[in-house]
């Protein structure tokens, strides 16, 4: 499933192309996503005019003068810029044409994600209601955490990575994090530290950097904007490596099931 580096990674590679240009036309193929697109989104979009593309946790938004879209890929979606004219592909569900020969494309094989309208009548929308901070804002913090995480028995990597207290921090990000900071993701989030929620924070924002800097994780099927792979599965340092050396000690990483997910962790640099 795209993380936020991922989606980071396609906004910054949908916005030089989309930004400026009008919608001309919507062409819906299959409205039986996640969340189905309604009757009327070809009649919202057609006409308006992109001024941006920003991103709240794993969602992309694109800014219509008031009105805007929202665009989450799921486990599986990906968002193209093409030439128009482009044949189609199977899975190939929504395109928005517009003006300067830009196609813009949805495709999602197994359709967990979403292209909804937003109405400029909506302050708020439900699906972003209850996200927690982004992780590169001001809000977020080891002290935030740290507060956040007073008398939860919850483990640590669980803790972070619901979107509630933080968005973005996906099962990858959060084993690589929980590394480079030092501590096991079984942990209860209320036993860790101040100190250690500050190395935490610290490690969560430079994963996501350097990941966003790579272009994302290339694991199963992301692609970026123009196709090509994310490569920061290079860097991990304990994800998907159960019983591989750690690089730091060559003690074998081991691995366990927090949540119905995978986790990573080496022993002996992580206490």
């Amino acid at each position: 499933m795209p993380e936020l580096p991922e989606v980071e990674t396609i906004r910054r590679g949908v916005e030089p192309h989309v930004v400026g240009h009008t919608i001309r036309e919507v062409t819906v193929r299959d409205s039986r996503l996640r969340w189905p697109i309604p009757a009327e989104f070809a009649d919202f979009a057609r006409g308006k005019k992109i001024h941006g593309v920003s991103r709240r946790g794993k969602y992309l938004i694109f800014d219509l003068g008031g009105d805007r879209l929202i665009v989450h890929l799921g486990m599986t979606g990906r968002l193209l810029v093409l030439e128009p004219g482009t044949p189609l592909k199977k899975h190939d569900h929504v395109d928005l044409l517009l003006s300067g020969k830009v196609l813009l494309r949805f495709n999602d094989p197994r359709r967990f994600g979403a292209v909804l309208p937003w109405p400029a009548a909506d302050m708020h929308h439900v699906l972003l209601a209850e996200m927690g901070p982004e992780p590169f804002s001001d809000e977020f913090s080891g002290d935030y955490l740290f507060e956040r995480s007073r008398g939860r028995s919850a483990a640590v990597k669980l803790f972070i990575m619901d979107g509630r207290i933080v968005v973005g921090v996906g099962n990858i990000y959060a084993s690589e994090a929980l590394f480079h900071a030092g501590i096991r993701p079984k942990t209860p989030a209320g036993k860790v530290t101040r100190a250690q929620y500050g190395k935490l924070a610290k490690a969560i924002l430079d994963v996501l950097r350097v990941a966003i800097e790579h272009g994302g994780t290339t694991l199963r099927d992301f692609r970026g904007s123009d196709g090509s792979n994310g490569y920061f599965k290079q860097e991990l340092r304990v994800y998907d490596r159960e019983g591989l050396p750690c690089y730091v000690c060559k003690t074998p990483i081991k691995r366990l099931v927090l949540g119905q997910r995978s986790s990573f962790y080496c022993p002996t640099c992580q206490r």
